[in-house]
This record gives C-alpha cells, structure tokens and sequence, in this order.
C-alpha cells in the first residue's frame, strides 16, 4: 500500500495551521513540520495533529529548510503545503488514485489562489514520489522542478502529470498578507542575489520580474523578462509566464499592440486552461480598451468556457455587451453574476443602468436601491450618497 508524508515549513503560524491539518485528515500517513524559530504555539498545535516537529534555524533560504525537513520523511510519496493553504478534500481520491500508480513521479496539483487580482489559478509541483535525487532549488520561490528534470534525463521511465481538479486553496493573496511589505523586500533581496549566480534561471527571472513590476520598475522587469525568455524557449509554464507578464506591463503603459502580442504568445502555450485565466481576461481588456468590442466579449466568452464559476469574467462580459448594446443579453449575464456572487454593489448598479436603458424602470430602482443597501451595509457610504444623488436627478 502506497503512503504519503505531509511536509511543511512554518513559522509562528498557530493561527492558520490547524485549518491546514484538518485538511489533510483521511489522506496522509505522516506529518513532518519543520518549525524555523517560532515564538508562539505553533509546535503545540502541530505536535496536537501527531506531527513530527523538527527545529531548524532559519537562514532565508526556503529550498534549504524544505530540504531539510525532507529528510525527516519516512513514506513512499510527499505532500508540500504550507500554512497558508488547505487541500480541497474533493481531490483526495484522485490523489490517492494518482500516487498509486507505479510510474508516476511528480503530481502536479491545480492550486486556487484566493484573492488574487490577476491569475486564480497556479499549478504547483508539490506530489513527488519520494526519491533521493529530488531536492527543492533557489532560496526564494523553491521548487523541484530543475532536479525532477535532471532525474528524468537518466531515468526516464517515469511520468509527471497534472491532477486537473483543484486540490489546494491558497490565502496568501489576502489584504493582510499581501501588505506584509518586509516579505516583499527580503524575496526581492533573495532573488537578487540568487540572479548574480545564476543569472540564466529563467524561472527567477520571470518571479523578480514581477516584483520589480508591482514596484513601478517597469523597465527592469522588461529587461528580465526578455532575459528569461532568451534561455527558456522549451517550457511552456515559464514561456507562459514571462509572455503573461509582459503583456501585463504593456497593457498598465498603454502600449496596446504588445500587449496583445504577447498575452497571444502567453495563450498559445501548452498549459492547462485553468492557467490561462487571467491572461485571457487582461487580453479581453485591452481589447476592450481598444474599442474591439466583439474580440473582446469572445475572449472573455472563453474565460467562462473554461471556468463557469470565473466572476470577472462575467462582469467584464456584461459590461462589453451593454456597451455593444446588446441590452438583453447583458441583463442575463449580470443576473447570472448575481446568482454566483449576490453581494456586490457594483454589480447591482451596473444591471440598473441597463435595465433603465431598456425602460424597465421599476427593475431598474429595485437594482438600484439594492445597491445603495449593499455599499452601506459594506461602509462604502461615497458610492451610497452618489448613487442616491444620482437617482433623484433622473427621478428615481
């Protein structure tokens, strides 16, 4: 019978790890969790779960502390999470399923990245079969990807695949994680230091990419990037990001036709769709931008072919039919958005304004007040007392 070890590093995270253990009831066999120097009860609520809790000193290198607590593992295969997500318990028969199989090296899970702004979905190779030529690489953004690659070179019998369901939640894009500016900066430091010695990692090149972009440096990005595109033309996953990438600086500096060249190169690649979200939907954008309504409501047509739950996607979609004038069209789609998400005001006021464009007004003002109830009961009370202006001068 084949068993499996969670591995973790943590770090003062007693908040968050017992929503993460629970997660993994019914599925694993062994707990490792590395502890790196916490001051709070995180090594009490681990050792609670039966966790093997080894202490390591932290030295700002995470491929060298998840090796570390690799050698801890005593099972056939290895589950990496870290705190900050949950296993979606949906997926645990098909990982079950997965790591049977007597060829099957790494598992590629499908993570959902909650609260992010851009792309919801990642994947990240976190399943591996337990094997003494796989170790976890760069002190930042650690991965296993480049010993996996070495080892299928010499042995190459076995198999990678990608579990298509959606197995991890992640919260690591919430507001209160998202502000934790030191992070920023030691990553940054790390990445730096890490490009000096090998400055042809395209995988670097495209995580200190983004960095430098989200900090205004949108000429030193550009610079990685097409760095990392020099000495990657053979991944998909890295092309993709990169071309994401790029697209995404040339669409914030208006520079419209690169943009779209790019977010087409980034589609083009042969990764899973779920990946592909949030580069469909920024191409939809400009697009938009552009005036190339119907482009755009065909692209933004596939973000909801490939995930029917993808909000923006359904807000971007009704807003192009309105502006297309497909009134009625439009009203379906935002009802449809209401349907899968019926707290948010924008939304609400948006379907008031199409539905008073079609001379439906009785509709219009129920949209209207519901949003006006929402942005109050949300402390938005700017959008509440301009909306309400706004409808006594058109006699709602």
């Amino acid at each position: 019978m084949t068993e499996l070890s969670l591995c973790m590093i943590v770090k003062n995270e007693e908040e968050r790890l017992s929503k993460c253990l629970d997660s993994i009831k019914g599925l694993v066999d062994e707990i490792i969790v590395l502890d790196t120097g916490s001051t709070d009860k995180t090594i009490e609520v681990a050792q609670k779960f039966g966790a093997t809790v080894p202490v390591f000193e932290w030295n700002n290198d995470f491929s060298a502390a998840r090796n570390e607590a690799l050698k801890y593992v005593n099972k056939d295969w290895v589950l990496v999470l870290d705190a900050d997500e949950i296993l979606n318990k949906e997926a645990i028969p098909q990982i079950k399923e997965s790591i049977a199989q007597k060829d099957n090296l790494v598992i590629n899970l499908v993570r959902f990245e909650v609260g992010a702004s851009q792309s919801p979905y990642s994947l990240v190779s976190r399943l591996f079969r337990k094997h003494s030529s796989i170790s976890f690489f760069r002190p930042y953004h650690s991965s296993i990807d480049e010993s996996v690659a070495k080892l299928l070179r010499i042995e190459n019998r076995w198999k990678v695949v990608d579990l298509p369901i959606v197995s991890i939640h992640h919260y690591g894009y919430t507001p209160s994680q998202i502000l934790s500016l030191s992070k920023h900066a030691r990553a940054k430091e790390a990445m730096e230091s890490f490009l000096k010695k090998y400055p042809y990692d395209s995988y670097t090149c495209s995580k200190l990419g983004a960095l430098y972009s989200q900090a205004g440096r949108e000429k030193q990005a550009i610079k990685l990037f097409k760095q990392g595109l020099k000495f990657s033309p053979n991944n998909a996953h890295i092309l993709f990001e990169l071309h994401y990438h790029l697209g995404n600086i040339y669409a914030k500096t208006n520079n419209n036709e690169q943009a779209i060249k790019h977010y087409k190169k980034a589609v083009a690649q042969d990764v899973m769709d779920y990946l592909k979200l949030g580069a469909y939907n920024n191409y939809g954008v400009v697009l938009q931008n552009i005036k190339s309504f119907k482009d755009a409501a065909r692209v933004y047509e596939t973000t909801l072919k490939i995930d029917p739950s993808f909000l923006t996607g359904y807000y971007n979609l009704a807003i192009v039919l309105s502006t297309m004038g497909n009134l009625t069209n439009s009203v379906i789609i935002y009802e449809k958005l209401i349907s899968l998400n019926p707290n948010c005001a924008e939304t609400y006021q948006n379907l008031g304004v199409v539905l008073f464009k079609l001379r439906k007004i009785s509709k219009s003002s129920e949209a209207f007040h519901k949003a006006i109830d929402l942005y109050e009961l949300q402390n938005k009370q700017t959008e509440a007392s301009m909306l309400r202006d706004k409808l006594q001068e058109i006699g709602i």
